[in-house]
């Protein structure tokens, strides 16, 4: 299974911050919108991603990319090992991206996102006003994320309700 360390950074002044990571990373963003860029950098192999979505500038969240279904599974069993509260959000639009994701939280609270992207969107985010992901930043508040009952399963596990 191959994974991808992940970081994503809320930027007061975009521009400023593509300008100052291309050059530490002598490359150009593999994606550039007017309120987010990308890096999918191999050395190091990072998936290094900053917007500018009126969230306070600094860590907005970290994660692992997997490149299929089994690896996120495999990530997902992991969490789950780990003790820590796991909200699924299936196909999500975020980043200008299509994926399935699972979030958590660290013991200090640090959001956590294990995704597998599989296509690009035309947006950031998509919008849901029954969700409670914070949609300026497509990263979900796990605390308040409630489960979402599903009729033919025998029991509820945490899934966002949105998405």
């Amino acid at each position: 299974m191959s994974h991808r360390f992940h970081l994503h950074l809320n930027v007061a002044d975009l521009a400023a911050s593509v300008r100052f990571y291309s050059q530490l990373f002598a490359a150009e963003p593999t994606v550039l919108k007017g309120d987010y860029a990308k890096w999918m950098l191999e050395d190091p192999r990072i998936n290094f991603a900053i917007s500018n979505t009126g969230r306070a500038p600094g860590i907005d969240h970290l994660g692992l990319q997997v490149d299929d279904e089994a690896g996120l599974a495999e990530l997902g069993r992991r969490l789950d090992a780990a003790g820590a509260a796991v909200v699924p959000e299936d196909a999500a639009i975020c980043c200008y991206a299509h994926s399935d994701k699972l979030w958590t939280e660290d013991p200090q609270g640090t959001r956590w996102e294990t995704f597998h992207t599989h296509g690009e969107a035309t947006t950031y985010y998509a919008a849901d006003a029954a969700c409670s992901t914070d949609v300026a930043a497509c990263t979900p508040n796990v605390r308040e994320m409630k489960p979402k009952v599903d009729k033919g399963a025998a029991c509820c596990a945490p899934q966002s309700a949105c998405c």
